[in-house]
């Protein structure tokens, strides 16, 4: 029992005349310095803007053979943003998005017994959003020029579209069949970006979405007679490329 306690006395020993003491002790502390890339009290003015268009003529692409139709898409998303703190952001954004797809014939193949028929389909929306944004700034090394945001989005968001096609076999038995919808949307999201200033006071903007959860309920009548609600939910948590934004901002 003596040999364990002497050895339990030497070890505890050992380890107090290793251990530094408090009053010599040296404090680490990272070499981290984050300039001033975007200085407080600064408002921040902009609008990104999107168009898209397309116009086919007897396409054909994998299951989809003669299809003819034209397509287009514009969105314009203006934001307001104030810097209360060095390099942080926070504030408003507003959002319109408006789509139309018009297919006049195209078909759909899988096989020799499997295939569909489209034709006269028409669809049309439009949608209005507002964000609350809120922005953290990280300059490149100490450059002033170039640097990197990260974006946390909440947007609510509501529009409106329609959709009308021909169903029926033959000619006389074709009739016109048509869809109004309402939807309510609600998403939060993460979305970082590249920032590169042309001069003291503008600058563009490329950012892209990463993480997001949205909700959106819809309220669809066909015809004036039936009636349908459906909830949507769905989950991001990966780059989608199909969300690239880019914008001109304004740094007052």
């Amino acid at each position: 029992m003596r040999k364990i306690l002497k050895s339990m006395l030497s070890l505890l020993a050992v380890a107090a005349l290793a251990a530094p003491s408090a009053a010599g002790q040296e404090h680490f502390k990272r070499d981290l310095q984050q300039i001033s890339f975007i200085p407080k009290g600064q408002w921040i003015a902009g609008v990104s803007v999107g168009y898209s268009m397309s116009d086919q003529n007897n396409y054909q692409f994998f299951v989809f053979e003669k299809v003819k139709g034209d397509t287009y898409s514009f969105k314009v998303t203006p934001m307001a943003l104030y810097s209360f703190k060095d390099n942080m952001a926070a504030g408003l954004k507003f959002g319109y998005e408006r789509s139309r797809s018009e297919l006049d014939d195209g078909s759909f193949i899988l096989d020799s017994e499997t295939h569909f028929d489209a034709d006269n389909v028409y669809s049309i929306r439009s949608n209005y959003f507002a964000t609350a944004a809120y922005r953290n700034y990280i300059s490149l090394g100490d450059s002033r020029r170039f640097g990197f945001f990260n974006e946390l989005q909440l947007t609510l968001g509501g529009g409106q579209s329609k959709f009308s096609n021909y169903t029926g076999g033959t000619e006389a038995n074709r009739h016109l069949e048509g869809t109004y919808e309402r939807n309510f949307s609600l998403n939060v999201g993460l979305t970082p970006g590249l920032i590169m200033f042309l001069n003291n006071y503008s600058a563009i903007e490329v950012s892209i979405g990463v993480l997001g959860f949205g909700y959106t309920h819809t309220k669809s009548v066909t015809n004036q007679v039936l009636m349908s609600h459906r909830n949507s939910k769905h989950a991001n948590f990966k780059i989608n490329l199909f969300s690239v934004q880019f914008g001109m901002a304004f740094y007052l």
